[in-house]
């Protein structure tokens, strides 16, 4: 089984210096629960390539890129790569894609827009990239489209309760606590303009943290870069988030494996077929404290601005965008294995939910996602 790189191997960090070591933001702490392994590995053999790309042969090895980017690791593996396309070239425009966003959207870089924006008070608009309005765009839909479960304002909490880079607190927030905070939480203090691209804050300590979704992001813009380059199949994963194009040579669909929620245990809880589309994983087991006997998880229902505790361990989301899986997955998270369920139906949402049952778990699939993970022999 050849293991993608994941994120709770690496102390994650948007984009700081790589000589200081720091504690995952909230927002990215998520990415910590994503363990996505390719159990069979795969190539595309349509919808990412030119007709000038090398012939693709059952026995051609992958290339593979890897490296560090967001505070973790990425893996690459391609095949039809045109001929004259250098290994070092393409690792140079794959970096170079990176930096462009760490750039615009790094929380942990003071000079990036994105930090530049959170320190601003003015209530003006304030110009950024068409890259950071696309994603704050995004955020504001699954926001609106999960009743607020999705929310990148929500750092002040994370901060009160101490998650993140953040120290954990000698007591437990109070109810006013909370309240005080929440004042300045919501995408609805928020506002985006795509042309020409720009953002807007309502109240002078709104803050914007996007790395529960920049990452899925990122792994769509290498994806988009590659195809610009004629690569004609290409898997790429950032920290766990994963998109794959294609298939093997042979016709068969990339396998990934989706670990099951256990801490201390590696094993694979489910393989799911991948093909052309992307993945996200959200989890809640591996970033917690216990206090007064309580369990207290990172992830936090900015709605009621306290930690989840409902019984949803992981949920998978697969869809066409890796930006979108990986929102959508924080948000079923939070939502628990009811709601999120219910919502994952109504929106047809392609959903694996792992639910705890004492010392079992219990699996709900979407219909959405039972059709997505179903042989896909065509290449679609």
């Amino acid at each position: 089984m050849a293991k993608l790189v994941s994120a709770n191997q690496h102390r994650l960090r948007f984009s700081g210096p790589t000589n200081q070591p720091l504690t995952p933001t909230p927002n990215m702490a998520r990415a910590i629960h994503q363990f996505l392994f390719v159990v069979a590995l795969g190539l595309c053999a349509s919808g990412c390539g030119t007709a000038t790309n090398k012939p693709i042969t059952a026995t051609e090895e992958p290339l593979v890129i890897t490296g560090p980017t967001m505070g973790t690791e990425y893996t690459i593996k391609l095949f039809g790569v045109p001929d004259g396309l250098g290994e070092a070239e393409l690792k140079l425009g794959i970096a170079s894609t990176l930096d462009e966003i760490n750039a615009a959207m790094s929380t942990w870089q003071d000079d990036s827009e994105l930090s530049q924006f959170n320190h601003s008070e003015t209530g003006d608009w304030f110009k950024v990239s068409a890259d950071t309005a696309k994603v704050v765009a995004e955020a504001i839909r699954i926001h609106e489209s999960t009743d607020g479960a999705f929310d990148v304002t929500v750092n002040p909490l994370l901060k009160l309760w101490g998650f993140g880079p953040f120290d954990r607190p000698e007591n437990i927030p109070t109810t006013e606590e909370i309240a005080a905070v929440q004042d300045d939480i919501g995408c609805d203090k928020i506002e985006v303009r795509r042309d020409p691209p720009a953002l807007r804050k309502s109240r002078p300590r709104v803050q914007i943290v996007l790395s529960g979704i920049a990452k899925g992001f990122a792994v769509d813009r290498v994806v988009e870069w590659l195809d610009e380059q004629g690569v004609s199949a290409c898997l790429v994963e950032i920290g766990g988030e994963v998109r794959a194009t294609g298939t093997k040579p042979d016709g068969q669909p990339w396998v990934i494996g989706i670990e099951k929620p256990t801490p201390g245990d590696r094993s694979v809880q489910k393989a799911v077929e991948l093909s052309n589309r992307a993945m996200a994983t959200s989890g809640d087991y591996r970033n917690y404290y216990e206090q007064d006997g309580r369990r207290y998880s990172h992830t936090i229902d900015p709605r009621s601005g306290r930690p989840i505790a409902h019984r949803l361990a992981a949920v998978s989301v697969v869809a066409d965008s890796c930006m979108t899986a990986d929102a959508v997955a924080t948000a079923l998270m939070v939502l628990g294995p009811v709601d999120g369920y219910n919502l994952a139906v109504e929106r047809d949402w392609a959903a694996y939910l792992i639910i705890r049952d004492g010392d079992r778990f219990i699996e709900k699939q979407t219909p959405r996602f039972l059709e997505l993970s179903e042989p896909q022999r065509d290449g679609k």
